[in-house]
């Protein structure tokens, strides 16, 4: 870690707190060639997982990728960006820990339509479509119907749980 002022090497950490929901740690530090402070931000380095994507090639993956897909879903509906980001995180959380090496993108589709559902299901219909690549109005109708038919079975799930 270099100063950003004077390019020196040795500082002095003066004040260390985690932050973003103790996913990072804030450090004051104070450079001992030049004098002046700074803030630096560190993450711990997690292990990288590879996407299986549908044509057998590997990539990276991103966090950004999920997060815009979810984006574009929820264009024009009552969905904040911070839902977004935090629904992308947790499907990022958990595929860390649930998954080692590699995963596919069938599964990682698969926790976006779960986070989705709940949140709105419009965004739910719209990345269904492109995810599972509807190709006929009869799709749309088929995902349609089975929305609606967990909407009406909702009230009595909740009446279960409870007697539960």
């Amino acid at each position: 870690m270099q100063c950003p002022f004077c390019g020196g090497a040795d500082q002095k950490v003066l004040d260390s707190r985690p932050c973003i929901d103790g996913e990072a740690i804030r450090r004051r530090r104070e450079c001992l060639a030049c004098g002046r402070r700074f803030t630096t931000f560190e993450r711990p380095e997690r292990p990288r997982i590879f996407v299986i994507k549908r044509d057998g090639t590997r990539a990276e993956f991103s966090r950004d990728k999920v997060f815009d897909s979810m984006r574009i879903a929820c264009r024009k509906r009552p969905v904040s960006v911070e839902t977004i980001r935090v629904l992308s995180e947790r499907i990022e959380r958990d595929l860390y820990q649930d998954f080692e090496d590699e995963v596919t993108t069938k599964e990682i589709g698969a926790r976006v339509m779960r986070e989705l559902a709940p949140v709105d299901t419009v965004a739910y219909v719209r990345f269904a479509s492109v995810y599972q690549e509807f190709e006929t109005v009869s799709d749309f109708a088929r995902l349609i119907e089975e929305v609606q038919r967990e909407q009406s079975l909702a009230p009595y799930r909740g009446l279960q749980e409870s007697l539960l």
